[in-house]
């Protein structure tokens, strides 16, 4: 197959039950380019490879699969190497238990962007959906990506919502311009991946958000599932989260510098580190407000401790 236009980044573990919806909605996409699926499994454990398998065999050209030969141990770190084999001059991403809606997706989203060059990437609206696929009732997820129209980085750093899910994601494809180290990706969380892509494209450029509904997202979260909707009842977010995004300020700080408003939220992000330390004491929130400090207070703030990538305030996840 010669390099096509666009890679759909198809990021899937243990969805066996919805995979197959998935797929048939990436296949029934009407389009006057050529694509390719390019398809992360992650060592399930269930049937999702011998239903990648079948449809595999039914479109050889059209997928490519990309086997590990063990779980990972970090999705964000799959979603960062299903991006770098992607060969598409744009970029869909979608992930095994969501499906998208409208059959003119890819051929919307590819005309916006070819028309409008100043832009990174287009998103669009989407449905919160049930493990049947039928739509949710009670939709608050979905108000973190309450948005419409044209979002920029300055909106990225005051304003508390996403310009779309990550089903909705269709973005230029940056990963082997060597601009920036995109390994951040997966060093920041094992499974938080959609605030750091968010992050890589505004800084290509804006981000346009249509209005159409043209996606769904499965939104699951029970006792025994292994989705991050159902695992983060079991994790410590806040600690999670606020970790994170000391790393993603370090990063920040290394690739592009760091404004005003991001000193102002590395403060914030260290009397919340406290706070958590003071309502849940331990080692691990002790140690994450010692973390936070050192790199918030001493380095940022007070400009005492020079910037290091390594010992002094390197949290767990870069280790």
């Amino acid at each position: 197959m010669v390099k096509p236009l666009l890679s759909v980044a198809l990021i899937t573990y243990n969805h066996g039950p919805y995979i197959r919806q998935c797929l048939e909605s990436i296949l029934a996409q009407e389009t006057d380019f050529d694509f390719e699926i390019v398809a992360g499994e992650d060592f399930s454990t269930d049937n999702t490879r011998e239903i990648l398998d079948e449809f595999k065999a039914r479109f050889p050209e059209k997928i490519r699969l990309l086997y590990r030969e063990k779980n990972l141990g970090r999705p964000t770190l799959n979603v960062y190497q299903t991006s770098m084999a992607c060969r598409g001059e744009f970029i869909a991403y979608i992930e095994g238990d969501d499906f998208w809606t409208d059959v003119h997706k890819l051929q919307t989203q590819a005309d916006f962007l070819t028309e409008h060059p100043e832009y990174a990437a287009v998103t669009h609206s989407a449905v919160l959906v049930d493990e049947k696929g039928e739509p949710l009732s009670d939709s608050s997820p979905m108000e973190l990506y309450d948005w419409s129209g044209r979002y920029t980085f300055d909106d990225y750093k005051t304003v508390p919502r996403w310009p779309g899910h990550t089903a909705s994601v269709f973005t230029r494809n940056f990963w082997h311009d060597g601009e920036y180290d995109y390994t951040i990706l997966y060093r920041a969380h094992d499974f938080i991946d959609d605030a750091v892509i968010l992050l890589f494209m505004l800084l290509h450029g804006p981000v346009m958000r249509l209005d159409p509904v043209m996606s769904a997202w499965r939104y699951v979260a029970k006792a025994d599932g292994e989705n991050w909707n159902s695992l983060k009842a079991k994790r410590d977010e806040a600690l999670e989260e606020c970790r994170m995004r000391c790393i993603m300020l370090k990063w920040c700080e290394k690739n592009v510098g760091l404004t005003s408003f991001g000193r102002k939220k590395a403060l914030a992000d260290m009397k919340y580190a406290l706070s958590i330390f003071l309502r849940h004491p331990s080692g691990e929130s002790l140690n994450n407000a010692w973390t936070l400090f050192c790199y918030d207070i001493l380095h940022v703030t007070l400009h005492i401790l020079p910037f290091k990538d390594d010992a002094g305030y390197e949290t767990e996840a870069e280790k």
